[in-house]
Parts: structure tokens; C-alpha cells; sequence
């Protein structure tokens, strides 16, 4: 093959620092954010958390006049150099766009009035283990039960359940204590008589009757309660109430006061001692209606306001190439990129939310059952944005409505099509789904093929495995599990 020089033009994207920063900004969530601030904060000498400067100026442009400044004393061109030649200009004119936000009445705390997003209630305590330990360091126990109820205790599961066989348990204890599993089934007995109640039950069954037990034994209920858990709990799962009524020989009344007493034991003991804190969902914009119509906001409580450090940014000097000058003007520089990119993650985010409420006004007045059919495509073209950048932004991005906290792409769904030619969106069917149930006869509900049949009275034409689809996904049980005595 012979060699040869060849010339050859064309193009190519090229993903600059600042553009992978931009985007990696972009697709991070509010709790991921400010992990990435606060790192930005600790590895950066030129940027400092604070609150805006009363000037109109920005922070970046208070560092180049300070930059400027210093080359003046020092007697050296005040020419702007190549590192924030274009950029500066930009940041001339770059404002803190939360500088001129509207007070919500969500989020802001400075007067002491709001509620603080970010704080959350302290719930730390004993976990369910070392509850259940004190009361056994409380309790009079022999040498050998008591090492016997430690390891009950320590076999209790989160949800109070001892799950462990019993003969399994007895062969795995110390061989140093010889016990049988009658002395086991002893010491767990004491132990279930501790607090919370039901606590170290070995099934569903006997957590019931635990708590049964429990109960005055002139409990409305408590006899017929008593025997429907202990003989015949499986059709009480399966409602089959009119057998349940002809074993127990009891009316509906009787029956129906005892389902009631069963529907008031907690079938999960050990959930009631939880150190698990909750976790708050904290919106990155809020929606509310103004006599103009549906406003935006950003949440200026989700990201700190960022500024260059007058100080440090002070100290370089522009023909000065020592080490630590040149480390200065990389962190300044690294510093603007991080601001910059920071501005455009926020146009970004409401950009796309207003436009995601502009087209979901009719939710917004009416409620889910107005929702429009919407995908991301259709965002994307009207903010002229790619397809993958509004995927970025909508992805654990959250929003205030009065209607709720909701996620962006709760707002994205697929199309069923009506009988008028028209769409309906998949959210809005769901909506008119748990409208149905909701006001059907609970002694005879609604099957999916009756749904998808009042649906189609509606206009909507659904298949019946459509509404079975759409009824797990709200985790609405089938039509035999939704039976009830009224």
C-alpha cells in the first residue's frame, strides 16, 4: 500500500471542562447538589457562600476590579487577559437571578415566619433492639434464660416477628447451655408480653392474638374476633364473609364488629419502634397562581448564593508566573466556571418548568382528571432545547403546587385515545380509575372489566388488562380484596 499526506476538513462536537460541568450540574438532584457546592466550597480557596452584595455589581465582576486595581498599583497593563477575556465581559452583565424573586411565603425563613425546607426533626432514639434489651435488663431472668431471651431478642426482625424454627434456634445456641425447646418457647413467651405488644410473635397469627389477648375481655368483638383469628383467618383474607357468618353462626352486625376489632391490631409490631427519620422532599421551584396566572420560582433555599473571594482574588498578580500566582488564576478561573454553570442550571430548570406549566394549566385549576397527554419531545422543541438535556433536567427535580409536591415527569405521560378523535392523558385515567372505586358499592365492587366498561361509556376506550395495569400501579387490590360489610 502507498503511503500519502492527505488534507481533510470536517466537524466535531468537543466537550469543553466547562460544558461537562454544565451537564454534570444539570442532572444532579437537590441533596446532590449541594453535596457537590459544599465540595466546590472546600476544594476552591476563591469561592465563599453569602449573601448578595448591596451593590449592583457581581461578584465576578468585583474581582476583576480588584484585579484591575492591582495591575494599576503595580504599574502593568490593565489589558484583560486571555483566561477571562471573553467570560468577564459575560459576568459584567450577569445578575443573581434570585436577587429579584418575589417573596413566595415558601421556603424563606430570614424573619423567622417560614418554614425551613432544610431542617429536619430530630428522631433519633433507641431502635427496636435495644428497647426490647431494656426491658430485659429490667425483667427477672435466670443465668440461662436470660441468655436465651438475648438471643430471641437478637432474632427479633425490624418488624417484631421471631422467625426463626425452633429447633433450628436450640441447635445453634451456645453448646455451653444445654436447653430444650420447650425452656426456648418459655422464655419467649415472657418476652412477648413485652412492650410494644405483639412483639416476638412467630406469625401473622399469633401477633393478633397477642394483641387480642391484651384486650378487657368484654371487648365488643373480642370473642368472635378472638376465633376468627385463631380458626379461620384465611377466609377473613379472602372476605368470603357470608361462610365465615354461617361457621361462626353470627349475623353481619356481630361479624362486623369483630372485623372491625381485628382491623384495629397492627400486623407489624415492631414497625412502631422505628429510628429511621424521615426524609423531606425539598422543591427546586415553586408554583402558585398570581392574578397575571401560574408564576414560576426558583427555590432560593436549595442552593447558597456563591461569590468570589475579594480577598484571594485581590492577590494575583497578571505578569506574576510563579506557582502560587498561577494557582490563584486557575481557582479564580475554575471558580466563574462553577458560578456560570450554576446560572445556567437554574435558567435551565425554570425554563423547562415554566413551560411544563404552561402547557399543564388545565391540571393545575381542575385536577388530575384534566392532565394532558405530554412527553418530553414536545419540551424539548418548545424550549429548543435536545431531548436529553430536558430528560437531565426533569430527573429528581421536584416542584411546590398547590396540589402537592410533585416530581417533573409526573407531569409526562403516554396517550389513550378517545372516542371523539381527541387524547387522553394516562395520568387522567388513573384519576377517573380511583374515582369509580371510590364510590362504588363496597359490597360488590367494581371489576376491572366493569372500569374499562364505565370508561368507555366516558368516551375513553381501554382494554380491560389496560385497567388492571393502571389499578396495580395506583396499588389498588382487585375487586374480591376490596369487599367490605358496610
Amino acid at each position: 500500500m502507498k503511503q500519502s499526506l492527505q488534507l481533510k476538513l470536517g466537524q466535531r462536537l468537543t466537550m469543553t471542562p466547562q460544558l461537562q460541568q454544565a451537564i454534570r450540574l444539570l442532572q444532579l438532584s437537590t441533596i446532590e447538589l449541594q453535596q457537590e457546592i459544599q465540595t466546590a466550597l472546600e476544594a476552591n480557596m476563591m469561592l465563599e457562600a453569602g449573601e448578595p452584595t448591596s451593590e449592583d455589581e457581581t461578584p465576578e465582576a468585583s474581582a476583576n476590579e480588584l484585579d484591575n486595581r492591582e495591575s494599576e498599583t503595580s504599574g502593568e497593563t490593565s489589558d484583560t487577559p486571555e483566561y477571562e477575556s471573553a467570560e468577564a465581559a459575560d459576568d459584567e452583565t450577569w445578575s443573581d437571578p434570585w436577587r429579584e424573586t418575589e417573596d413566595t411565603g415558601y421556603g424563606n425563613n430570614s424573619s423567622g415566619d417560614g418554614w425551613d425546607f432544610n431542617q429536619t426533626p430530630d428522631n433519633s432514639g433507641d431502635d427496636l433492639h435495644e428497647y426490647l434489651m431494656w426491658q430485659l435488663e429490667l425483667s427477672h431472668f435466670s443465668e440461662t434464660d436470660h441468655a436465651i431471651a438475648v438471643a430471641i431478642v437478637d432474632a427479633i426482625n425490624d418488624d417484631g416477628y421471631f422467625s426463626e424454627d425452633l429447633d433450628e434456634f436450640v441447635a445453634d445456641m451456645d453448646n455451653s447451655l444445654e436447653v430444650d425447646p420447650d425452656e426456648v418457647l418459655a422464655v419467649l413467651h415472657r418476652i412477648q408480653r413485652f412492650d410494644p405488644i405483639g412483639i416476638g410473635a412467630r406469625d401473622l397469627q399469633e401477633a393478633l392474638s397477642i394483641q387480642l389477648r391484651s384486650l378487657p375481655q368484654d371487648t365488643p368483638g373480642h370473642e368472635i374476633a378472638t376465633a376468627l383469628v385463631t380458626n379461620h383467618l384465611d377466609l377473613l383474607a379472602a372476605r368470603d364473609f357470608n361462610t365465615l357468618m354461617r361457621k361462626l353462626k353470627v349475623d353481619e352486625d356481630e361479624l362486623k364488629t369483630a372485623i372491625q376489632l381485628i382491623q384495629q391490631m397492627n400486623p407489624r409490631p415492631g414497625a412502631q419502634i422505628s429510628t429511621k427519620t424521615a426524609e423531606y422532599v425539598v422543591p427546586d421551584v415553586y408554583v402558585r397562581k398570581t392574578p397575571k396566572g401560574w408564576k414560576v420560582d426558583l427555590n432560593p433555599d436549595v442552593t447558597p448564593h456563591l461569590r468570589i473571594n475579594r480577598l484571594y482574588a485581590s492577590l494575583i498578580r497578571r505578569s506574576d508566573s510563579s506557582r502560587d500566582n498561577e494557582t490563584l488564576k486557575q481557582h479564580l478561573q475554575e471558580a466563574r466556571w462553577f458560578i456560570k454553570s450554576l446560572h445556567s442550571r437554574n435558567e435551565t430548570l425554570l425554563k423547562v418548568a415554566s413551560c411544563i406549566v404552561e402547557r399543564q394549566q388545565a391540571f393545575f385549576e381542575h385536577g388530575e382528571e384534566a392532565m394532558q397527554p405530554m412527553v418530553l419531545r414536545e419540551i424539548a422543541e418548545s424550549v429548543e432545547m435536545h431531548e436529553s438535556t430536558v430528560s437531565r433536567v426533569t430527573n429528581q427535580k421536584f416542584m411546590h403546587t398547590p396540589r402537592g409536591i410533585l416530581e417533573f415527569k409526573y407531569f409526562f405521560s403516554s396517550h389513550v385515545s378517545t372516542a371523539d378523535g381527541g387524547e387522553c392523558s394516562a395520568t387522567a385515567i388513573q384519576a377517573m380509575i380511583r374515582k369509580l372505586i371510590a364510590a362504588e358499592n363496597p359490597r360488590k365492587p367494581l371489576s376491572d372489566n366493569k372500569l374499562a366498561q364505565e370508561l368507555m361509556n366516558d368516551g375513553i376506550h381501554v382494554a380491560r388488562r389496560t385497567v388492571a395495569k393502571y389499578r396495580e400501579a395506583m396499588s389498588i387490590p382487585p375487586s374480591n380484596e376490596r369487599k367490605q360489610l358496610v
